[in-house]
């Protein structure tokens, strides 16, 4: 099924959307909350989340792609939740990792001036990914929105699990050194 044809019944209130979505896109969404999660019955209630809000924001709006925007509803939902139940502690899952190797890059995260700027240092950010040649862009945005894990992505891209950790690395110096070329961090 077509995810224009999707996002059609949704703009028509057509409730088949619900269960056309689940069958073509469920188990991307349930992977993403599950890695932030990591527990089935929490990432499986955010995925209910995730559709009812999808139900509820089209429209008005017109997504132009489902499975970035029905992804991007669940990993806030999957946070959220994590934040609800007090999981931010270290061991809360893929998602405290992941952050956990970005915190040094990113200190000042945590505490932004204001949603202008946050969203100024969010474009630096996707602008610097854009420059990464493959396989390091999608290692990036494969581990660090997706919360795949460095075995997945060894797995994925062929590669043992310390090539990929290296990488990785690389990649997180160089964010490094990009934010403080413009003026980002110190």
């Amino acid at each position: 099924m077509d995810d224009r044809h999707i996002t059609d019944l949704y703009w028509n209130r057509d409730e088949e959307a619900l269960s056309l979505t689940e069958e073509a896109l469920g188990g991307f969404l349930l992977s993403i909350c599950r890695r932030i999660l990591g527990n089935d019955e929490d990432a499986s209630e955010c995925v209910n989340d995730c559709l009812l809000e999808a139900w509820n924001s089209i429209p008005p709006h017109r997504p132009e792609s489902l499975p970035n925007f029905l992804g991007r509803i669940a990993r806030r939902r999957a946070i959220d939740r994590l934040r609800r139940r007090n999981a931010l502690k270290r061991g809360g899952g893929e998602f405290v990792t992941a952050f956990e190797e970005l915190e040094d890059t990113l200190a000042s995260a945590d505490t932004p001036e204001s949603l202008f700027e946050k969203e100024q240092l969010a474009e630096a950010v996707r602008t610097f990914v854009r420059s990464l040649k493959q396989p390091d862009r999608d290692l990036f945005i494969r581990r660090y929105w997706y919360l795949d894990t460095v075995a997945d992505l060894a797995v994925r891209w062929d590669m043992t699990a310390g090539q990929v950790t290296m990488r990785l690395a690389r990649s997180r110096k160089k964010l490094a050194a990009y934010l403080k070329k413009e003026k980002w961090i110190e």
